[in-house]
């Protein structure tokens, strides 16, 4: 008899129809998705999810065309990921910024948190909770086994290497000045009982492959100091069977291949760019499942964990399915969406039962739970209930040339009701910088498309999914090339009539949030108004940061200093060009953002007034890098419209 833990949860929903007259409430594109991270049990029996619930969010399972099972509150927690593991148990993964030391430069840390429910029982294991001598958060999910009898989940976990006994949940005390080494840890799911399999050494940074049987099939090892990363297929040999240098720490473990004691691993191919390469088991030369394709996620089967698929980056993302069956069923399926871009987000084995996602011109994101033998695709989840058809702004690429004749392209979304005509834009580069924008629903975007705006989401050079080429072309250009890009896109749109270049305010968060300080500081003449969300001011200061927070050996200092350049940074720092500032600024920032910390706004904001400038800063509580609450990334989008409203009007 399965356990029933809380009443049926009743999930937000949403018709299709005409919109109101008025667009919704700028609220309703700042509000967290009202149903997230679903998944479907191995054997399609049931659906786990997050659901909106009033003002709070619970993690639910519901047989599917059932009753309600499970019904949890997560509380404050910012939710991760939720994953079934097996069909009885459900992995539900949170992030906390802890508080490490208030007296050190380094004061936060986002830590993971790892719950293991075991739905039959009605018991729930956090991983590491009980341990002295394990640092009570996770470091990735590495796979599943059952042996005699018992179920085991394989987690990284952080050994303590100092006394440990007077440990709290997240307090490294003296302990942390003997620094902790990430292991493999094999834990009981239904007690919670670790044993370590596999040991990480000081310097190092090590990552695993677990076939299903609980045997380590791949582990890598990476040394900071030197960049060499190093593969093992057969660990037990201590021989390596591929040996890279990897500056930036690009190189890595993905996970099992296509077949039991396979390993798949990202690296450079034979034409040198970016691929997927399968290594077997002891050797043997790797091949390229996906034929050097870059790809937006894997696909994997919900039972061995083995490889099937993926979604390729582009665009337009094409599933890719190796069985010819599945890929048969999957476009099928698709061919009833169309014009909408539909994502495969878990499945049986077979691809019987489905859960896909779907994206478009006039879809602000829905689940669907497909049954192939019943012949029908029923909608069971909305993102956003109350951003109807008619409200979804209609999205466009737009491809352009820089100033150099680089080919880039951008994303263009277009105000609903409004032709597209000498619009008023925002310019709304994207953070990484090594990551890129798609022709998707996208909140930010759509917010303020719905005000009136065209908004133009460049993917400037140094952007991921085009190439390693592409991307080694942004190595020292923050500030330059890659910031030319952006206003090269938006003479591109004011060239072909689609807006009104005088009528632009520049706005981004992380990497576009320092893009939107230089839009109106290294550049000028551009912007009638800048937003800076959690962005960067100060690129020694940041380079500093990141070298204290990660060590001078890793791979995240390495990287910086490729993207930022050699030379002297203030030349390319915003906070040191204050006094040209020619357009009003806006400064956002979370109090917990472990990622830019909030002084590259403070100096900023300090640099402007002390110059004179008309600047504005709003600090957000409790908020992180990645605006994960409601409320604050509500605060974020309302103080932003405002903003821009007032010194770019629509009308």
């Amino acid at each position: 008899m399965r356990n029933v833990w809380i009443l049926a949860l009743a999930m937000a929903s949403a018709t299709a129809g005409s919109s109101a007259m008025a667009a919704p409430p700028i609220e309703e594109y700042g509000r967290l998705p009202a149903v997230e991270h679903m998944d479907l049990s191995p054997s399609g029996r049931d659906l786990a999810y997050i659901a909106v619930d009033g003002d709070a969010r619970k993690i639910v399972v519901q047989q599917v065309g059932g009753p309600v099972v499970v019904a949890a509150a997560v509380g404050s927690n910012k939710v991760r990921e939720v994953a079934w593991l097996d069909d009885d148990h459900v992995l539900l993964t949170v992030s906390t910024s802890i508080v490490i030391d208030p007296g050190a430069a380094i004061a936060k840390g986002e830590f993971f948190q790892s719950l293991v429910l075991n739905i039959t029982t009605g018991k729930a294991v956090q991983i590491f909770r009980s341990q002295q001598k394990i640092l009570h958060a996770t470091y990735r999910w590495y796979g599943l086994a059952h042996i005699g009898g018992r179920t085991f989940g394989y987690f990284g976990g952080e050994t303590l290497q100092g006394g440990g006994a007077a440990m709290a949940d997240f307090d490294r005390g003296v302990n942390y000045a003997d620094r902790g080494i990430i292991d493999l840890y094999k834990v009981d799911l239904d007690n919670g009982d670790p044993e370590k399999v596999s040991g990480g050494v000081a310097r190092y940074y090590y990552d695993w492959v677990v076939g299903s049987d609980g045997a380590v099939v791949g582990e890598s090892s990476y040394y900071g100091p030197t960049g060499e990363w190093l593969l093992y297929t057969d660990p037990a040999s201590g021989k390596p069977i591929q040996r890279l240098i990897d500056p930036a720490g690009d190189v890595g473990i993905v996970g099992l291949g296509r077949t039991e004691g396979s390993v798949l691993v990202q690296q450079p191919g034979e034409d040198g760019d970016w691929s997927l390469i399968e290594y077997l088991h002891r050797g043997g030369p790797g091949v390229a499942p996906f034929h050097g394709r870059s790809m937006k996620s894997l696909l994997r089967d919900p039972v061995s964990r083995l490889l099937i698929g993926g979604v390729t980056n582009d665009n337009q993302p094409e599933t890719i399915l190796f069985d010819q069956t599945l890929q048969a069923k999957f476009d099928k399926l698709k061919k009833a969406f169309p014009g909408e871009i539909v994502e495969l987000v878990a499945a049986t084995s077979n691809l019987d039962k489905m859960i896909v996602l779907t994206t478009g011109a006039q879809d602000s994101g829905t689940y669907f739970l497909v049954d192939i033998a019943a012949g029908k695709a029923e909608a069971v989840g909305w993102l956003h209930p109350k951003i109807l058809l008619a409200d979804v702004g209609e999205v466009r690429i737009v491809p352009y040339k820089a100033a150099d004749g680089l080919a880039m392209e951008g994303v263009l979304t277009l105000p609903p009701g409004r032709a597209a005509k000498a619009l008023p834009l925002i310019v709304l580069p994207h953070g990484g910088p090594e990551a890129r924008d798609y022709a998707g629903f996208d909140w930010w975007a759509q917010a303020y498309a719905s005000r009136g705006y065209a908004v133009f989401q460049p993917n400037f050079r140094g952007s991921d999914g085009y190439g390693k080429a592409f991307r080694d072309a942004g190595y020292g250009q923050w500030g330059r090339k890659m910031q030319t890009d952006i206003s090269d896109g938006m003479a591109e749109l004011a060239r072909q009539g689609l807006v009104d270049p005088k009528r632009a305010c520049i706005v981004g968060g992380s990497y576009g949030g320092y893009a939107a300080l230089a839009g109106v500081t290294l550049q000028q003449g551009l912007y009638r108004c800048a937003v800076s969300v959690g962005g960067v001011s100060d690129l020694g200061a940041l380079r500093y940061y990141v070298a204290q927070t990660y060590g001078v050996e890793s791979a995240a200092t390495r990287s910086d200093a490729l993207y930022m350049g050699g030379g002297s940074l203030s030349e390319t720092s915003p906070v040191h060009f204050a006094a040209r500032a020619d357009a009003p600024v806006l400064l956002i920032y979370g109090k917990d953002d472990t990622v830019v910390p909030p002084v590259q706004s403070t100096a900023m904001q300090a640099a402007l007034k002390s110059a004179g400038k008309n600047v504005e800063l709003i600090a957000l509580p409790s908020e992180d890098h990645w605006l994960s609450r409601e409320a604050t990334r509500t605060q974020m989008l309302t103080a932003s419209v405002a903003f821009i409203e007032k010194y770019n009007p629509p009308d």
